[in-house]
């Protein structure tokens, strides 16, 4: 069986965590791009989500991850307790989570279902595959905002489609690889095609940005919806 060896290390990130809402029970924040989740086993990717928030809420505890590179919303537990509550909403998917995506190219059609099994692959790491017989089910929806033309490297024109993506399954790069099986990779996705396409390959940041929030509040029972847009 092959061994997993991560060689990444994430550059350092400038940016701050824009905490949106907080309670004694949890906090949503704004992740920027270009920071981890969580801090790596290499002592190079220590910062991270939660390297910053406990220093700032000791006991806190990340009950969702978001991508290196993807932006946005993301729930933290104040304690574990919160945190197996919360957890447990995420894995019966009573949580709705809405992404905003820009696309290669223009898609045909404004709306549909991606359902293809993705399966890990030592071989292939980093890499996920679409594989029906040793995957675990995922499917995405889409949602065409719209259709653009933006100027991509050295002035090419590159046509593009903003869209809305909602994971109905929390598999590892579930969006970006359903994307690219739709022939439409994520704008800067370079482990998915989204750094291929002429005008691309300088394209600052993955462009997806986890725009929704649809819980309950654990403690008060409240519906939460939290909405953060686009940066780009």
């Amino acid at each position: 069986m092959s061994t997993i060896i991560d060689t990444f290390i994430a550059p350092p990130c400038s940016e701050e965590i824009s905490i949106l809402y907080q309670d004694e029970h949890l906090v949503l924040i704004d992740k920027p791009t270009g920071l981890l989740s969580l801090s790596g086993k290499n002592p190079q990717n220590l910062d991270s989500v939660h390297h910053r928030l406990v220093k700032l809420f000791p006991g806190c505890t990340l009950v969702h991850r978001l991508d290196f590179g993807t932006s946005g919303l993301m729930v933290v537990a104040r304690n574990k307790a919160i945190n197996a509550l919360l957890c447990q909403q995420f894995s019966q998917r009573s949580v709705t989570k809405v992404y905003t995506a820009l696309l290669c190219g223009h898609l045909n059609h404004n709306e549909g279902l991606i359902d293809a099994a993705i399966a890990k692959d030592p071989a292939l790491f980093p890499l996920m595959s679409i594989c029906a017989e040793t995957g675990k089910p995922a499917r995405s929806r889409y949602q065409v905002i719209e259709r653009l033309t933006r100027e991509g490297d050295n002035g090419v024109l590159l046509p593009v489609t903003r869209v809305q993506l909602l994971p109905e399954t929390g598999r590892t790069h579930q969006l970006r690889i359903h994307c690219q099986q739709l022939g439409h990779p994520i704008l800067g996705c370079d482990l998915y095609g989204g750094l291929l396409q002429p005008g691309t390959e300088k394209t600052p940041r993955l462009m997806l940005h986890a725009s929704e929030l649809h819980f309950v509040h654990p403690v008060s029972g409240e519906i939460i919806t939290a909405r953060h847009a686009s940066p780009f």
